[in-house]
């Protein structure tokens, strides 16, 4: 039991990574529940840390892959917008980096409220309410269904022309992304294909409300959904490149979280490659970030192949961003090395981690030289020493 809403609180932010979505929308529910209680006033009043990682969880919240979990990060946005000192404080306390983000969200909550709690698939009211409108696009549709293969040939669609006709088209693709039957939601995956490449403008000006939708698919639970939604993704990527930043902190646990550890062969080639292509089209350090954060969080496979992904990122961008690479990447080396064992695992990872820890540090030492060795020599013996075994394998 907790003494005191602040100490739920400080025990509660620390979940805002959890590989488990379910268990970071848990999270987020319980923290909106608290911050709306406290108050701005009371989590200022407080010790600093309680700040400290509130509003980093916040913002993580309301990036997230799950609606009810952004839902919630916005709810504490909402809770606490009207306070006077607000501005101030997320100036304060949140990163640089995702203040134009946060202040956009805000705005948006000043001019339409906070709106009901999404649904992760639609009610059957909702449901209802899309027939018409998934009908229509359906009618554009012609579909051959064999037990063996699958032909889906989508017609392609004029662009829209007016702000009404934008909105029932994005009713329209949504609706079939979130439908209940899954051949429904593998038309709706083609057809968002077919408007990243015909229709592009559409998909930029509606990129957050149509991967709302998209990104669920990446974890559908029905496994042929799943592996088309990635396939499609990769083809995706080449269209629309650095236009997918706003949704790439959602994106990138949608892609790797369940798909990188599946026991399927084919979701697993499909989520590697979709991984490649973000490295290959988007500029590398808008994924910098997120492969951080997930080659800390992630566990087995998984993690061994993010970790030798963020060893390429680290090639490829040191030149360019040194010190956003050495801020970031040296966390996640001395995470790395200090909880790996004798014999390269991690504890309850399932998986060997060594030859992923190599290949970073020898990537980060290729860029940083001897200096490399010198921050280490701040960090445990343990650390420097594993590392200098790591180097001198390689070499």
């Amino acid at each position: 039991m907790f003494n005191s809403y602040e100490e739920f609180l400080l025990s509660s932010c620390v979940f805002f990574s959890h590989l488990n979505s379910a268990v970071r929308s848990c999270t987020a529910r319980h923290l909106s529940d608290t911050v709306e209680h406290m108050g701005l006033d009371r989590i200022l009043s407080k010790i600093k840390v309680v700040a400290d990682r509130l509003f980093p969880a916040i913002v993580r919240f309301t990036q997230d892959s799950s609606q009810q979990t952004r839902y919630y990060g916005q709810k504490m946005l909402f809770s606490m917008m009207t306070h006077p000192d607000f501005d101030k404080t997320i100036e304060k306390y949140v990163l640089t980096k995702d203040l134009p983000y946060i202040r956009k969200h805000v705005a948006q909550l000043r001019e339409k409220g906070l709106g009901g709690l999404p649904l992760d698939t639609p009610s059957a009211k909702g449901r209802h309410s899309h027939t018409r409108s998934v009908g229509r696009l359906r009618d554009t549709i012609n579909i051959t269904d064999r037990e063996t293969t699958e032909a889906y040939e989508v017609k392609r669609k004029t662009a829209p022309r007016n702000l009404l006709e934008n909105e029932e088209y994005v009713k329209d693709i949504t609706g079939l992304l979130t439908a209940k039957d899954f051949r429904d939601r593998i038309r709706g995956i083609k057809q968002l294909l077919l408007d990243a490449e015909h229709n592009q403008g559409f998909v930029v000006a509606n990129i957050v409300k149509i991967f709302d939708a998209f990104n669920c698919r990446l974890n559908d639970l029905n496994g042929k959904v799943n592996r088309i939604a990635l396939e499609t993704m990769h083809q995706i990527i080449p269209l629309l490149k650095d236009n997918l930043s706003p949704v790439i902190n959602m994106l990138i646990p949608a892609v790797v979280d369940n798909n990188l550890n599946s026991r399927n062969p084919g979701i697993y080639a499909a989520a590697k490659n979709v991984i490649q292509a973000l490295c290959q089209h988007l500029d590398n350090y808008l994924l910098l970030q997120p492969f951080c954060t997930k080659a800390q969080f992630l566990n087995g496979k998984a993690k061994q192949d993010i970790t030798e992904k963020l060893a390429d990122i680290v090639r490829e961008l040191y030149p360019r961003k040194p010190k956003s690479v050495e801020q970031k990447v040296l966390v996640v080396l001395w995470h790395l090395l200090g909880n790996m064992t004798n014999s390269g695992s991690l504890p309850g990872t399932g998986g060997n981690i060594r030859t992923a820890t190599a290949k970073l540090s020898k990537a980060l030492f290729a860029q940083m030289g001897p200096r490399l060795l010198t921050c280490a020599a701040a960090q445990s013996p343990h650390i420097k020493k594993t590392l200098e075994e790591l180097l001198e394998a390689e070499s």
